[in-house]
C-alpha cells in the first residue's frame, strides 16, 4: 500500500514538473508576442481612460483598423525580408509611386479600376525583380539597393504627380480604402460581419487543433489539454469582442478584409510551404542553407518580389482611403513597417519572426498614433513615443536572446 502511495506521488510530481517545464518553455519561446499583446491591451485601456471612453468605441476602432491596414500589409512582407536577413527601405516610396500611377491612370487617362490595379501590380513585380536581381545575383547589400530605391521611387512619385495632388479616384477604386461590407438583411446589427466572425472562430479552432496534432506527430512539446482548451477559449473571446464591436458600427471595411486574407496567405507561406522554410533557414544560417542545397539566390529574389507586390497593394489601399495621390504619399511608411515587424517579435538578426506578431506590432503603432491624436498631442510626441517603443522592443529582443543562451 505504501509503495502505491509513493508511486502515485512520484507520478504527480513528474506531471507537475513536466507542466511547469512546458509552461516555462512556451512563455520563453513566445515572450515577445505575449509582451506585445499585454502592451497592446494596456495601451487600449490607458487611452480609453484618457480619452473618456472614445478610444474603444465602434467608430474609432473601425477607423483604427482602417488606418493600420496599409502598414500591416507592408509589415507582412517586411517579416519575410527581415527573416531572410535583409531589409527594405524602399517600400514607402513604392507605396507612393504605385499609388500615384493608379491616380494618374484614372484621372488623366480614364482607366477602369481593374486595369489600373493590374498595371500597378505589374509595376510592383518589376520593382521587386529589379531589387531582387541586385541583391540576389549581384550581391549588393539590400540596405544599399533599397536605399537607392527609396530615392528613385520618391523621384518617380514627384515625376508622376508633378508635385501636385491628383484626385479623385473612381468610386469602385475608392471603395477599397473607404467601403464596408454590405448587410444581407435588415437586422439591427451587421449580419455579414457576424457571419464572417463566426467563420473566423471556426477556422481558428480548426487551426489550433491541426497545429496540436502536427506537433504531436513530429514529437514537439504541446500544452496539456486543459490549457489548450483555455487558450482556444481565450482566442475565441478576443475574436468575439472585436467582432461584437464591429457589428454595432458599419461592419468590416474592405481594406481590413483584404488584410485578413493577406495574413492567412502569408502565414501559410511562412509556416506551411517549402519556400517559407527556406527563408527561415537562410536567415538562421546562410552557409548551412547553402550547403543543404537551398537556392539562396532564387529565394531572395522571390522575397523581394513578394515585398514589392505587398507594397503595391498597400499603395492601392492607401490611395483609395485618401481618394488622392500626393508627392509625399508613403513617406516614412517603411520605418513604420520595420518597427511593426520588430515590435511584433521579428528578429533584426534574421531567422525569426511571425506574420501574426507583426500584425500585433502594427496595431501597437497605429494605437499610439490614434490615441495621441484623440488627446490632441502633436506629431512631435507621436514620433518620440514610437521611437522609444521601438528601442524598448529591440532591447527586449536582445535581453531574451541572452537569457535563452
Amino acid at each position: 500500500m505504501e509503495k502505491n502511495v509513493n508511486l502515485n506521488t512520484n507520478v504527480k510530481i513528474a506531471s507537475t514538473s513536466s507542466l511547469k517545464d512546458i509552461l516555462r518553455n512556451t512563455i520563453r519561446n513566445n515572450i515577445r508576442q505575449y509582451t506585445m499583446v499585454i502592451a497592446l491591451l494596456g495601451i487600449w485601456i490607458i487611452f480609453q481612460f484618457l480619452t473618456k471612453g472614445i478610444f474603444i468605441s465602434p467608430r474609432n476602432l473601425s477607423n483604427l483598423f482602417l488606418q493600420s491596414a496599409s502598414i500591416a500589409i507592408l509589415a507582412c512582407g517586411m517579416v519575410l525580408v527581415l527573416v531572410a536577413g535583409h531589409i527594405d527601405l524602399s517600400v514607402g516610396s513604392v507605396v507612393g509611386f504605385t499609388g500615384a500611377i493608379c491616380a494618374v491612370l484614372m484621372t488623366k487617362h480614364h482607366f477602369g479600376t481593374i486595369p489600373t490595379i493590374l498595371i500597378a501590380l505589374g509595376v510592383g513585380i518589376l520593382i521587386g525583380i529589379w531589387q531582387g536581381f541586385w541583391v540576389a545575383y549581384r550581391q549588393v547589400p539590400a540596405f544599399i539597393v533599397t536605399l537607392a530605391g527609396l530615392l528613385m521611387y520618391r523621384g518617380g512619385v514627384l515625376g508622376v504627380t508633378g508635385g501636385k495632388t491628383v484626385s479623385p479616384m473612381n468610386d469602385s477604386f475608392k471603395a477599397i480604402g473607404q467601403g464596408y461590407l454590405p448587410k444581407l438583411t435588415n437586422l439591427p446589427f451587421h449580419d455579414t460581419t457576424a457571419l464572417i466572425g463566426l467563420i473566423f472562430m471556426i477556422a481558428y479552432v480548426i487551426f489550433e487543433i491541426n497545429k496540436r496534432k502536427s506537433r504531436i506527430k513530429y514529437g514537439f512539446e504541446v500544452l496539456p489539454m486543459n490549457l489548450q482548451i483555455a487558450k482556444i477559449i481565450g482566442g475565441l473571446i478576443v475574436i468575439g469582442l472585436v467582432m461584437s464591436i464591429m457589428i454595432t458600427y458599419m461592419g468590416i471595411p474592405y481594406a481590413v478584409l483584404l488584410l485578413m486574407a493577406i495574413i492567412i496567405i502569408f502565414t501559410v507561406i511562412a509556416e506551411k510551404t517549402t519556400f517559407g522554410r527556406y527563408v527561415y533557414a537562410i536567415g538562421g544560417n546562410k552557409e548551412a542553407a547553402r550547403l543543404s542545397g537551398i537556392n539562396i539566390r532564387r529565394v531572395n529574389m522571390l522575397v523581394f518580389i513578394l515585398m514589392s507586390v505587398l507594397a503595391t497593394v498597400a499603395g492601392i489601399v492607401y490611395t483609395a482611403r485618401l481618394n488622392a495621390a500626393t508627392g509625399s504619399a508613403g513617406a516614412n511608411m517603411e520605418l513604420d513597417a520595420i518597427a511593426s515587424a520588430v515590435i511584433g517579435g521579428t528578429s533584426t538578426l534574421g531567422g525569426e519572426g511571425t506574420i501574426v506578431g507583426c500584425i500585433i506590432g502594427a496595431l501597437v503603432m497605429a494605437s499610439l498614433d490614434n490615441g495621441m491624436s484623440l488627446m490632441n498631442l502633436g506629431v512631435t510626441w507621436q514620433y518620440i513615443v514610437k521611437g522609444l517603443i521601438l528601442l524598448l522592443a529591440v532591447w527586449v529582443d536582445i535581453a531574451t536572446r541572452k537569457t535563452a543562451t
